[in-house]
This record gives structure tokens, C-alpha cells and sequence, in this order.
């Protein structure tokens, strides 16, 4: 009997869960941990406030937002980082990373883990600096070679799936918003609407 029982705690658990990761994805909001309490905040709002990393270090951050915004400009403002820590937290079949339908198997830390390292050992090889710390004309000249699979010091995943998987990463966060499709001037024909805007 206690075992049906703990079976109806878990299904209840788990529609619970569903209907907040619902909501909160309905409003563009992320479940972030601050002060030891889970708060719903989009990824601009957590960037803004400084909410801690959890699964990146603060160097993987920092390429990942210098990455995020040579491929689509305003991901560093809109949480770029953010986005993809919290999301790493999540258990695979619910992260909304773009990795998850590639051939990247979970934890799907160690594939950003790998691509960020591998983005700042090229960079050095090629320029002498961290991605970050490049300028704007060669990070676009790294992301294209990048997008090519041309660069030589490559000891990461695969050139062509990191530039894909992060420039989608990027687009995601800085279009794929209420706001960001006004951006471009696009209808936003949501299946649900959400909330609010953000």
C-alpha cells in the first residue's frame, strides 16, 4: 500500500512540477535559486541581480556571453549564460538546450564545458588572449572560421555542432521573447500567450 501511495505522491510531484516549468516557460521565467529560495526570473533579470552560477564557472560564463554576443548581439544583456547554467541544472529531457535533440549525451555540461574550453585554447593559440578578451574584429573572424570548421588548435566537440549549438543558445535568448520578435518586426503567434512579456 505504501508503495501505491509513494506512486500518487510522485505523479502528483511530477504534475506539479510540469505545470510550474508550464507557467514559468509561458512567461519566459526560469526557476534561479537566490538567498536559498527558487524564484521565477527570466535570464536578463538573473544576469541583472548577479545570481550565482551553479554549473558554469565564472571564466565559462564569460566566454559563453562573449560568444553568445558576436553571434547574435544583446545575448550577454539578455542572459545568454544565465539561460544555459540554469538550464543545465535541469534534468535532461526537460533542458531547453538545443544540444538535447543532437547527439550530445547528458550531462550536457561536459559538452559546454568542452566547446568554452576549447573556443578560449583556440583563441589563445591563434591570438594570444581569451575569446573574451579578443576584439570585436577577431571575435568575428574566429566565429566565422569557426562556423567553417577551419580552425587549426581544435581540441573540443566538433567545430561545426558547438557554432550551431550556440548560436541557437543565442538566437533563443535574444529573439525567442515577445520583445525580441517585435524586434524584427515578426507577429508573435504564440500557441499559448503568455503572461507577460519579458
Amino acid at each position: 500500500m505504501a508503495a501505491v501511495d509513494g506512486r500518487r505522491e510522485n505523479a502528483a510531484m511530477d504534475d506539479l512540477a510540469r505545470r510550474a516549468f508550464i507557467k514559468g516557460a509561458s512567461i519566459g521565467a526560469l526557476a534561479f535559486s537566490v538567498g536559498g529560495a527558487e524564484v521565477l526570473l527570466t535570464p536578463r533579470q538573473a544576469r541583472a541581480q548577479g545570481v550565482a552560477f551553479k554549473a558554469l564557472t565564472a571564466d565559462e560564463a564569460q566566454t559563453l556571453e562573449a560568444v553568445g554576443d558576436t553571434l547574435a548581439l544583446g545575448a550577454r544583456e539578455a542572459g545568454i549564460a544565465h539561460f544555459v547554467d540554469q538550464q543545465l541544472t535541469q534534468p535532461p529531457p526537460l533542458a531547453l538546450l538545443s544540444v538535447r535533440v543532437n547527439e550530445v549525451r547528458p550531462p550536457y555540461v561536459n559538452f559546454y564545458r568542452g566547446a568554452l574550453g576549447a573556443i578560449d585554447a583556440a583563441a589563445k593559440a591563434a591570438d594570444g588572449h581569451r575569446f573574451a578578451d579578443l576584439d570585436e574584429d577577431a571575435r568575428i573572424r574566429f566565429v566565422r572560421a569557426l562556423s567553417r570548421r577551419e580552425l587549426k588548435s581544435w581540441d573540443g566537440p566538433a567545430q561545426g555542432l558547438v557554432y550551431a549549438s550556440l548560436r541557437n543558445d543565442a538566437v533563443d535568448v535574444v529573439y525567442g521573447t515577445v520583445d525580441g520578435f517585435a524586434r524584427v518586426g515578426v507577429p508573435y503567434l504564440p500557441h499559448i500567450v503568455p503572461e507577460r512579456s519579458w
